[in-house]
């Protein structure tokens, strides 16, 4: 056998040599054994994909831990094999073998639940078929408060920068963006270990103030830096423009020289030297913010339904710009007063969920919360936003 080409994860392998071989990728290792030359290797190798756990690395304060994953062969099954081991000391502490019958030959399902040991485990499922081709993929589960403590020897800092207004020199005054925004702000403190700087009923002068002087932070990579709006907002059918109402607004101003734009907001939150920024905004009209924003949904009502150190720095390492508003191109309620406003009270019963098991609230975690409300968020991302990119809130 001269040569050889197997397309697999993506790799495009030249074997020239009769001899076995592995392939090898983050989570995924593929074995193939060419001692038989006159075995056909026409088939597909096994291929494992992983429903739970979704990330290559977990952390869990206790170790019970469901799995999820199916693997395919266009060969029939031989055997699968799922594996759990102590990576702290080296051993396996459980194999089991996966019952293949004859309906589920080419497609099998695993769902189990499992309960592991304090400290890092490795749980791998290795699928073989009839024609001796092998794949193994492997998920890594960190359990218990040493596991958990990692985060803290990362060198990082997570940063809040909260605007609320409720006190308008010429707006309707609004019952709520304050109580929100120092509902949030200690939340954040507390909880997730963040800097927080809360500016109340500011002008638009005091808010480009405030956003300059976070521009001219030192930042670290990993460091983070989430921007909170709460207040009115209006936008501008002419102008095709939205804008944040500032204290000071004048309700006619033909230039809009009183109001924070949405376009200059972007351009000063895009280049702030901070890799990781993250924008919420409850204002009305806040989703004008994406430019090919459109208005969605009506209210009906104004309550709906209502080791970390590896896997933040994976989820960190591209450059973050990622936006969530509480509306589109649309009113929003403000809320009863003392009950929050409908958008604020998710928000906030997201970051009182503390991220579940892992102590890690991702952006899609907090949206399953706030996507029941009547009035649909709108997120997205602007700027030098990167494929990929994240932002957490680790508690602390």
């Amino acid at each position: 056998m001269k040569n050889l080409f197997i397309l697999c994860s993506c790799l495009f392998l030249c074997i020239e040599k009769s001899t076995a071989q592995n392939i090898t990728t983050k989570t995924n290792e593929v074995s193939l054994d060419f001692s038989d030359p006159k075995k056909s290797y026409a088939s597909s190798i096994p291929k494992i994909s992983w429903n739970a756990p979704e990330n290559e690395t977990s952390f869990l304060k206790e170790g019970k831990i469901n799995i999820a994953a199916s693997i395919e062969a266009k060969h029939t099954l031989k055997s699968v094999t799922l594996t759990i081991l102590d990576k702290t000391n080296n051993k396996v502490v459980g194999t089991s073998q996966v019952k293949v019958g004859d309906d589920n030959k080419l497609l099998l399902k695993i769902d189990r639940n499992l309960t592991l040991l304090d400290g890092v485990n490795e749980i791998e499922i290795a699928a073989e078929n009839t024609d001796g081709l092998k794949a193994s993929s492997k998920r890594t589960v960190h359990v218990g408060s040493t596991a958990l403590a990692d985060a803290s020897t990362l060198k990082r800092t997570d940063y809040a920068l909260i605007f609320a207004t409720d006190k308008y020199d010429n707006w309707k005054q609004l019952v709520n963006p304050i109580f929100d925004a120092r509902t949030i702000n200690n939340e954040l403190g507390t909880s997730y270990g963040f800097k927080t700087d809360l500016v109340e009923n500011a002008t638009a002068d005091q808010i480009f103030t405030k956003i300059r002087e976070y521009a001219e932070k030192k930042f670290e990579p990993l460091d983070q830096l989430f921007i909170f709006f709460a207040g009115h907002g209006f936008y501008d059918d002419i102008g095709k423009e939205g804008f944040i109402v500032t204290k000071e607004s004048l309700p006619s101003d033909p230039g809009a020289t009183s109001y924070v734009r949405h376009s200059g907001l972007r351009s000063s939150i895009n280049n702030n030297p901070c890799e990781h920024i993250f924008l919420v905004m409850d204002v009305c009209f806040g989703g004008t913010f994406d430019e090919n924003a459109t208005g969605r949904g009506n209210e009906d009502a104004i309550y709906g339904e209502p080791l970390q150190s590896e896997i933040i720095t994976r989820k960190l390492q591209f450059k973050t710009r990622k936006y969530l508003t509480s509306g589109g191109k649309e009113y929003v309620s403000d809320g009863v007063v003392g009950k929050h406003s409908p958008f604020a009270r998710q928000f906030i019963e997201a970051l009182k969920s503390r991220g579940g098991s892992d102590g890690i609230l991702t952006i899609n975690e907090l949206l399953t919360y706030v996507e029941k409300l009547q009035t649909a968020p709108q997120y997205g991302k602007f700027g030098n936003d990167k494929q990929g990119s994240e932002f957490v809130f680790v508690v602390k």
